[in-house]
């Protein structure tokens, strides 16, 4: 188990140096000058335009912090391959950078900012979807060819369909502003209309929709298959009652893509829903990528998918380690001769 831990561990820094250099890029191909970004319609001067290109590591600089020019007298440029150490360098201590836009402040501090409110919301997602999608599944699958598995199988079919920020859109139509019953935007606070809680219903099952769908397809489909399973059969014959086959035998050998879905996806919640946010003017990391996207404000941009790559690849760890937990059959970093 250590040593397929650690192997699993080494294989994040190709992965990490991979994806950070594709966004360094994506940066630096995409036109538009981001210091000039900063100053909108206004026109900087000479001076805060260099010490701007300065802070942020695109001129080159002496000792003493002061820019260096080329014999024509023009800024020398800080090479590609340059800015990007710096930028990994930075990254490796903590140093996200410092955004565009948002009166120099810290990327690190801004998505502190916000991941609890994304956290929130994703737990809240991904309990529905768990405990919803794994229900549904279970008992579509005992249930077969009865109304109950022709509801589950129609309604997942119509949520896969379904765009999910069109979905969010049609609950705010339906629960909001017809029924008045529940908010359509925000996070509540003191002098909010409704209690806190409530603010999590349409975006939390917005969210869930397609996961849950998914979740419950793959659930019938896994225990179908485990139920026609030979030590299903034998436990059977040896007297267990359906109930207790379906329990202690059936459910822990079919919830292991299950949980590999779960497990992944909720990486991706973590990551941040950026249709879903945006809906409902949610204030978490998903909304204020898609601001920083459209304002052009890369260090946010490149501060927010890096924390993403590395949530998604811890998750996707922990869930091949539950794997042991699931069934005892797999040992994870065994060798073939072990096995």
């Amino acid at each position: 188990m250590g040593r397929y831990i650690l192997k699993r561990v080494l294989q994040f820094i190709p992965v990490f140096l991979g994806v950070t250099i594709l966004l360094f890029l994506m940066e630096n191909v995409v036109p538009g000058d981001p210091i000039k970004l900063m100053a909108g319609e206004k026109k900087l001067d000479a001076t805060t335009e260099l010490n701007l290109r300065i802070a942020y590591h695109l001129v080159e600089v002496d000792e003493d912090g002061n820019a260096l020019y080329d014999e024509e007298g023009n800024v020398v440029e800080t090479p590609l391959w340059k800015r990007y150490c710096l930028y990994l360098t930075g990254l490796l201590q903590g140093d996200l950078g410092t955004s565009y836009q948002r009166s120099g402040q810290a990327v690190t501090s801004i998505l502190a900012e916000k991941y609890p409110y994304t956290i929130k919301l994703a737990v809240v997602a991904i309990i529905l979807e768990a405990i919803i999608g794994i229900g549904a599944g279970t008992i579509s699958a005992i249930k077969r060819y009865s109304a109950w598995d022709v509801g589950v199988t129609l309604t997942t079919s119509t949520l896969v369909a379904m765009p999910a920020f069109w979905f969010g859109m049609l609950l705010q139509l339906i629960f909001g502003i017809w029924l008045g019953i529940l908010p359509i935007s925000g996070v509540g606070g003191p002098t909010a209309d409704f209690q806190d809680w409530a603010y999590y219903i349409l975006p939390a099952v917005t969210l869930a929709s397609v996961s849950t769908a998914y979740v419950a397809r793959i659930m019938r489909s896994q225990l179908l298959e485990v139920l026609n399973q030979d030590y299903i059969r034998t436990a059977r014959a040896k007297g267990l009652s359906r109930k207790e086959v379906i329990i202690h035998h059936a459910l822990k050998n079919a919830l292991i893509p299950v949980v590999t879905y779960i497990g992944m996806d909720f990486g991706s919640l973590l990551a941040g829903a950026i249709l879903t946010e945006t809906v409902f003017n949610w204030p978490g990391v998903g909304y204020e990528t898609y601001r920083a996207i459209s304002q052009r404000d890369w260090p946010i941009v490149l501060g927010s998918v890096t924390v993403i790559v590395v949530v998604v690849m811890v998750i996707n760890l922990l869930v091949d380690i539950s794997y042991a937990f699931l069934d005892p059959r797999i040992r994870l970093g065994a060798s073939s001769d072990d096995e």
